[in-house]
């Protein structure tokens, strides 16, 4: 626990840092599409230039979670590589190749009495990102922020600041070539709880939003305590329909990529539905494809008579984000029974149906209530980037304002612009 007068300086450190941002917010919100990207592809190069410098701050980073015993799914969310630096700078210079949102025109249309009337992308405003174990989010979200005019506060992890604070000095390296406000994008330098309640609270009426990308507990903190508006999503609890129509091959491979391509991410599969009249042997090459790959499987009595080295299966298990190579498997009676299952346990976030028949799949797109719903396609696609959005600052499973992957157009909001020619109102 922090000091008394350690608090304090925590506060005035937070409070400074939200009355720059909002001094930055006029004038990013006036820079031209040019300067924005200008800025975005010189910060490209200052991370691939920094490429040592920022790996031997994620070299700290990684001794230090393994001195404290970090879960390998988050230690695989921590690590740098070359290729990971690589996607990052990559994943910068796809936002800048974006159109710009700011500006466009979403709707017009003119009244009888001859107002002409258009609804006009804006900013949304100054937001603030919660994130944990995750450095490639410090590009993403100041990347994507910047591009849709908003100055954005960053507080990562304590796990990743090293090398959070390395992506974020190319970051201000491109603001700086570019001229726009190097208090565009901040980030949070201090690791203590105390920061994130200072954004919570709002930052003194500076902050407009805040996007939390991290675990559960963190999540729930930031739902149950934050005084502005929050982009988020509580749990991953991504489900894969297998449907007795389904292509067994297909199947097989969608299945093992969605739990096993990367199992700490929130677009993992963690729960396998199977249909009873699924042949015998797709149900065991699937199971056993899952349990070759390393995967621990538990299973209701149906999958473990098809596959009797899994676990058995308990209630907390279908609602659990595993986060790690674990996966709960039951078998259902077609495409009612998942249904029913999926509303019950389901998130939200991400669910996918592998099947051929076309009413089937009509069903699910229709009946699930998910921000993202796949056909015959691995869950390990629900990600910005693979949306052809450059890259998300996270998935939001609320229905207000923002829904899926949260790109530059979630994070703009809107303005009505209405032009007369002498009109009053009778």
């Amino acid at each position: 626990m922090l000091e008394r007068n350690e608090q304090g300086e925590t506060e005035s450190l937070m409070a400074d840092i939200g009355r720059r941002a909002r001094r930055a917010a006029a004038p990013l919100a006036l820079a031209g599409t040019e300067a924005k990207n200008t800025a975005l592809l010189a910060m490209a190069e200052a991370i691939e230039r920094g490429s040592t410098a920022i790996l031997a701050a994620n070299a700290d980073d990684m001794a230090r979670a393994e001195q404290t015993g970090l879960a390998a799914s988050f230690k695989d969310r921590l690590k740098l590589t070359d290729e990971r630096i690589a996607a990052i700078a990559a994943g910068i210079r796809a936002i800048a190749a974006l159109p710009d949102p700011v500006g466009d025109v979403l709707a017009a249309w003119e009244r009888p009495n001859g107002l002409r009337i258009e609804r006009v992308r804006t900013p949304l405003g100054v937001i603030g990102v919660i994130y944990e174990s995750r450095p490639n989010v410090t590009a993403d979200a100041g990347a994507l922020c910047l591009k849709a005019g908003n100055p954005v506060v960053l507080r990562g992890g304590s796990d990743s600041l090293a090398s959070s604070r390395a992506i974020h000095a190319c970051l201000a390296e491109g603001l700086t070539t570019a001229g726009l406000p190097a208090d565009a994008i901040q980030m949070v330098p201090v690791p203590d709880r105390d920061a994130v309640g200072a954004m919570l609270s709002g930052l003194d009426g500076n902050l407009d939003v805040i996007v939390p990308r991290g675990g559960k507990t963190l999540v729930a903190r930031v739902q149950r305590e934050a005084r502005v508006p929050v982009f988020a999503h509580l749990e991953g609890l991504c489900h894969v329909y297998v449907d007795r129509s389904a292509d067994p091959d297909m199947a097989r491979r969608i299945v093992t990529n969605a739990k096993m391509r990367r199992t700490g991410i929130c677009g993992a599969a963690e729960t396998l539905l199977l249909d009873a009249q699924l042949p015998v042997e797709t149900k065991s090459a699937i199971l056993a494809d899952l349990a070759a790959a390393g995967c621990t499987i538990r299973g209701d009595e149906h999958v473990r008579a098809l596959y009797p080295e899994a676990e058995s299966a308990c209630e907390e298990d279908w609602s659990t984000e595993y986060l790690d190579a674990i996966i709960s498997a039951r078998q259902v009676d077609g495409i009612a029974e998942a249904l029913a299952h999926i509303d019950r346990y389901s998130s939200h976030h991400t669910e996918a149906v592998i099947a051929e028949d076309p009413d089937v799949v009509g069903r699910f797109f229709n009946e699930v209530d998910s921000a993202i719903l796949l056909h015959n396609a691995s869950t390990q696609f629900a990600d910005g980037a693979e949306f052809g959005m450059g890259a998300e600052i996270g998935i939001a499973t609320g229905k207000m304002h923002a829904r899926g992957p949260v790109g530059v157009e979630q994070l703009t909001s809107f303005n009505y612009r209405v032009r007369g020619s002498g009109q009053t109102r009778p």
